[in-house]
């Protein structure tokens, strides 16, 4: 197993039922099979549970990038967690006008490396419960381990847990959260 500390992996996972090992089958996504020899963005197309994500990506003209060879981890927040941002929010950025500002929430989700959760789980022990990873879009995730699970907080203290873990890509994992992580701005 490689794992590239000067690129930083990162990840939250919910850890329950979770020993350590790869799952022998990814997990199904918003009640759609996830393929691990599909891209990320030709699976996420597919979850009903990230269809405001999907659009978003569109919006900020990633497709092609996160379709690209990677390796990312990438932590998709679902439909619920954008609509938990304050009213109008989410409409706001897909406005064409808004398009840098998207770019860079959307590639704070995105580590340029696939950090599986046994990997992460290892670098949050090693590094006493806590750990900074830098993410594409430069934003600073810390990841804990808050009894038994991990969590990544933001750079304004917001928490997100992570639902379901280690959903592997062609071109990295996904990590399916529960809240839109935010830049500091």
């Amino acid at each position: 197993m490689r794992i590239f500390r000067s690129t930083l992996l990162a990840g939250a996972f919910v850890v329950t039922g979770f020993a350590g090992a790869a799952y022998a089958e990814n997990p199904m996504v918003g009640g759609a099979a996830m393929y691990a020899d599909k891209t990320i963005v030709e699976n996420a197309v597919n979850s009903k549970d990230h269809t405001t994500l999907v659009a978003a990506v569109k919006e900020a003209g990633l497709v092609e990038t996160l379709s690209g060879a990677g390796p990312f981890t990438v932590f998709a927040p679902t439909n619920e967690a954008f609509a938990a941002l304050p009213a109008g929010t989410v409409e706001t950025l897909l406005k064409p006008e808004n398009k840098a500002q998207l770019v860079t929430i959307l590639t704070c989700h995105v580590i340029g490396a696939k950090a599986m959760a046994a990997d992460v789980m290892k670098m949050v022990k090693d590094d006493g419960g806590a750990h900074k990873v830098k993410t594409v879009g430069g934003c600073e995730l810390t990841l804990k381990d808050e009894g038994g699970k991990v969590t990544v907080t933001d750079e304004n203290g917001n928490v997100a847990n992570v639902t379901i873990a280690d959903v592997e890509q062609s071109n990295g994992v996904i990590h399916v959260v529960d809240k839109v992580l935010l830049p500091k701005m």
